[in-house]
């Protein structure tokens, strides 16, 4: 967003253009060290290049004391200008003459906007709700050059004090905090802004809020994400006709956990777009029930940020209509994105078993037994090879139990590695997965219904304290996330 008609062409990680400097710090401490800054009295070598800068033309305050940025602690840039400039009438014995401010042949009166370019920062959001902030400036291309001419005229390394920019993203960045009360942060602020004082434009970014949970599904054929009809490809349509496939809809499924969770939460906090984020995604026809399988909703561009976790909740299972069912939501750091993605998890299943031919209990036993702890090996399965690359997946079945119900049913669970395909694990699926269930039996095994029940982390759990906010803010360190060099959930149809 601007507030110019100027087409948003920069950006505030430009690096080349823009910088991004501590807002809250005062001023730059000396390459020496601390000093108390008491000592009235600048040395000779300060004084005649003071001299040497003032006879370059008219500067302001902040133009003069910048190539001095190094000396001194506690003091502004425009308050060593104005303390070099009355040193220099003193000792010369000459009139004052006050800094040039709009007349600096520097900056060219840069430094006289900072107020109204705060200002005009905060009327860019000031419809949305935020408590850190990141500021960045572009300044003109002459100003920088100018700025540069004035040390070397002066007989001064080029790199003395600190660059114009520098002092300039401080200063606005103080103002801007002043103004709307945020906090600085460098590593995600909740808007960032890019002043670009060349085109007269002020731009602010507003990043995206994100919400943890975990939901339940609580009735089969509803997928994670919208399932475009692959058909059509969405679009409802084949030629001039309505898609048969998807009767028009454009999706293979008329609902999904995504759309029945993501827009509840995007409305309340009147953004303008969300993405769902699971950790892995069961089938299609499978339940998700127990604890719940870790979620986050981003949104984009919200106008508000301080929910309610409680009655967010209440909302989603209203409209959910008891299809789905959402727990523990919490307002979380965009790191909680790739963690939910990315956490080594394991997987607790229970699956509904037919077999092909009469069984006893002791055989079930015999062949679960040979599959609990066992490592097993997959190859790709026949129902997601086109979507998956062709190779061989390793993964570990950490505890097999079941019960016979008759000679041609049981119920199996297993708690297995995060990516094992438990259909496949039943079933064998023609030897490409090895052992398996029907091959240990020596019987045809199918699984006929298949409910997730727990998704947790094998180390940690994903609900680490260090990924939530707490008014707002980071509630701690995010720390680090691992994840398995193949990043297939495995559980099975995953679009």
């Amino acid at each position: 967003m601007t507030d110019s008609d100027a087409p948003a062409d920069a950006s505030v990680a430009d690096a080349d253009a823009d910088e991004a400097v501590d807002a809250d710090a005062d001023t730059d401490e000396p390459a020496g060290g601390d000093t108390d800054g008491t000592d009235a009295t600048p040395a000779p070598d300060v004084l005649d290049t003071a001299r040497a800068l003032l006879a370059t033309g008219p500067l302001c305050d902040h133009c003069l004391g910048r190539p001095f940025a190094e000396h001194s602690f506690g003091l502004g840039n425009h308050e060593r200008g104005r303390g070099l400039r009355v040193a220099v009438a003193l000792a010369d014995d000459d009139d004052f003459q006050p800094g040039a401010a709009g007349d600096c042949w520097v900056c060219e009166g840069v430094f006289e906007r900072v107020d109204e370019l705060a200002e005009r920062a905060a009327d860019a959001v000031a419809d949305y709700e935020f408590s850190t902030y990141q500021v960045g400036t572009r300044v003109p291309p002459l100003a920088e050059e100018n700025d540069r001419l004035l040390r070397e005229d002066a007989g001064m390394d080029p790199d003395a004090g600190e660059p114009l920019r520098k002092e300039l993203n401080r200063e606005v960045g103080k103002r801007v905090g002043q103004v709307t009360g945020a906090e600085v942060d460098f590593e995600r602020p909740h808007v960032q802004f890019l002043l670009d004082v060349d085109a007269d434009r002020v731009e602010a970014t507003v990043n995206s809020a994100h919400v943890y949970g975990r939901y339940r599904k609580l009735e089969r054929d509803i997928p994670q994400t919208e399932w475009p009809c692959s058909d059509c490809r969405g679009s409802g349509r084949q030629g001039r006709e309505p898609c048969d496939t998807c009767d028009g809809s454009g999706y293979l499924y008329p609902e999904s956990v995504e759309q029945l969770t993501a827009p509840v939460v995007e409305d309340v906090m009147e953004g303008v777009d969300s993405t769902f984020h699971g950790a892995g995604r069961e089938d299609v026809d499978a339940l998700m029930l127990g604890t719940g399988r870790p979620f986050v909703i981003e949104v984009d561009e919200p106008r508000r940020r301080a929910v309610d976790a409680e009655r967010l909740e209440a909302d989603i299972n209203a409209f959910a209509e008891g299809k789905v069912e959402v727990e523990g939501l919490r307002l979380c750091e965009h790191t909680m994105v790739e963690r939910v993605k990315e956490l080594n998890a394991t997987k607790r299943y229970r699956a509904q078993v037919e077999f092909g031919a009469d069984l006893s209990a002791d055989d079930l036993a015999d062949a679960l037994a040979d599959l609990d702890g066992a490592t097993i090996e997959q190859y790709t399965p026949n129902r997601v090879d086109h979507r998956r690359a062709a190779k061989t997946r390793t993964r570990v079945a950490h505890e097999v139990t079941g019960e016979l119900e008759d000679p041609r049913h049981a119920t199996v669970e297993v708690h297995g590695a995060g990516g094992l395909y438990i259909k496949e694990l039943i079933s064998g699926d023609e030897g490409r997965t090895e052992p398996s269930l029907a091959g240990l039996l020596g019987v045809d095994s199918e699984v006929t219904a298949l409910d997730v029940l727990a998704v947790e982390g094998r180390d940690e759990p994903f609900e680490h304290s260090g990924f939530f906010l707490k008014d707002g803010r980071a509630d701690g360190d995010g720390g680090e996330t691992g994840g398995d060099d193949d990043s297939d959930d495995g559980n099975g149809d995953e679009q």
